[in-house]
């Protein structure tokens, strides 16, 4: 017969690259059908070399259903990023997730299928949701259109170098944010319940994991948290207005300002006329660069960041959630409390600069020397894909990762070499 609580956690962290996927399976017996498993994501924005993503998706999730028996008791979407959730999406893969019938899907107030008739959240606030919400959708159609722009830039640069290294960053973060409707409506269709959670709600996980206590830390609502719209607070209505004449005109469908004029290669451009040209592309870019990167940083506002406590071992898996995200619970003194106990850490964004606040690392009472209950640390990602070194913006961010090593035990998705696709990671309560 089962326990009442778990007596130990395997964590499958699978090798997507640059992304999410967990698989938390509770152990209540050593009968593996007393088993209760969590998914966590599923998702790559660049999968790891020598596979493609359909393929990656569909081992991952033939081996989710190998490794379940084939029920899950929850799926936990984070966020809407392609790096989250692209692999709920594809044909195969998603639908054998849906046919592991999870009881319950997680995902944050922002995905709440009501948002654009009803505001998600609680429904007492008087703080406006449905324009928050409303945003988050013109943004992702203005991603879709300024992805299709990179690449038109990337295609017609006659130029290879440093330029073609901006389109490319412009494509990529670009795709990060465009609505991916097969993965939503899969999810909107799988699992008996669902739960559109913010800091505070309950996430209706407990019910399906008995003796596990689960607390929402995120995202806030603005009523709780106004600073979780600041990072589109430059001129953030401008920008979404923009969606309307260029997001889904000149850019979206790439077409010329005066497409009747006559076309002439670069060549034949008068010489002294020719530098303007790769200088205006780059302009261009870096505007739409500037945009897009603020879009990819309100959509991570809006990650649900969860903590698991069992006994005394306390998870916390943030999806990736930023400071404006984060504000909310540090300024909690009784949370800060709880996440000192912190002994599992799913490293935030992929090991980026400011998914880790330093005054939550610095709260973690479990780092440092070797010990029974010393911190562990995983991160999923894949380096080289986002950011750069010159602005000291990489991901994952290397002053992160060495004080992570030093005071962790640290590990890294990149550490899985070959036909492995992914690591078990075991925890005992």
């Amino acid at each position: 017969m089962a326990n009442s609580k778990p007596t130990s956690l395997s964590i499958h962290v699978y090798n997507v690259g640059f992304g999410d996927c967990f698989l938390l399976s509770f152990h209540y017996s050593n009968d593996p059908k007393d088993d209760c498993n969590m998914m966590i994501d599923f998702g790559t924005k660049a999968a790891p070399a020598n596979i493609k993503p359909a393929a990656l998706y569909d081992r991952i999730a033939a081996d989710i259903q190998s490794v379940t028996g084939g029920k899950l008791n929850a799926v936990v979407l984070t966020h809407r990023h392609q790096d989250h959730i692209e692999g709920f999406g594809r044909p195969v893969a998603g639908k054998i997730i849906r046919d592991l019938k999870p009881d319950i899907v997680v995902q944050p107030w922002t995905e709440d299928p009501k948002a654009k008739t009803n505001a998600p959240g609680p429904k007492s606030s008087g703080d406006n949701h449905l324009a928050f919400t409303e945003r988050l959708a013109n943004m992702q159609l203005l991603s879709e259109g300024i992805a299709k722009e990179a690449r038109h830039l990337l295609d017609t640069d006659p130029h290879p170098g440093p330029q073609r290294a901006l389109f490319a960053a412009l494509e990529f973060i670009g795709e990060e944010g465009i609505k991916n409707p097969a993965a939503v409506k899969n999810l909107m269709e799988m699992g008996d319940e669902h739960a559109y959670v913010y800091a505070g709600a309950k996430s209706g996980l407990e019910k399906f994991f008995p003796g596990v206590k689960v607390t929402v830390l995120g995202p806030p609502t603005i009523a709780q948290h106004e600073q979780v719209k600041t990072e589109r607070s430059r001129d953030a209505d401008e920008f979404w207005m923009l969606q309307g004449l260029t997001g889904r005109h000149l850019i979206s469908e790439a077409r010329d300002l005066f497409p009747k004029a006559e076309k002439k290669d670069l060549k034949d451009t008068p010489e002294y006329a020719r530098w303007i040209i790769p200088r205006l592309r780059r302009l261009r870019a870096e505007n739409l660069l500037q945009i897009v990167r603020i879009m990819d940083d309100a959509l991570n506002n809006t990650s649900v960041i969860l903590l698991f406590e069992v006994n005394d071992t306390t998870l916390l898996f943030p999806g990736d959630a930023q400071i404006e995200n984060w504000e909310y619970t540090l300024s909690k003194k009784d949370l800060m409390k709880r996440l000192a106990n912190v002994n599992v850490y799913k490293v935030g964004h992929h090991g980026s600069r400011n998914a880790t606040p330093r005054s939550l690392w610095n709260a973690f009472l479990n780092k440092g020397p070797a010990g029974p209950k010393r911190l562990r640390t995983i991160v999923s990602t894949k380096a080289d894909k986002y950011g750069s070194l010159t602005e000291h913006s990489e991901v994952p961010r290397r002053t992160l990762v060495t004080a992570l090593k030093a005071n962790s035990d640290y590990f890294s998705t990149q550490t899985i070499k070959g036909k492995q696709i992914k690591k078990v990671i075991e925890v005992d309560f």
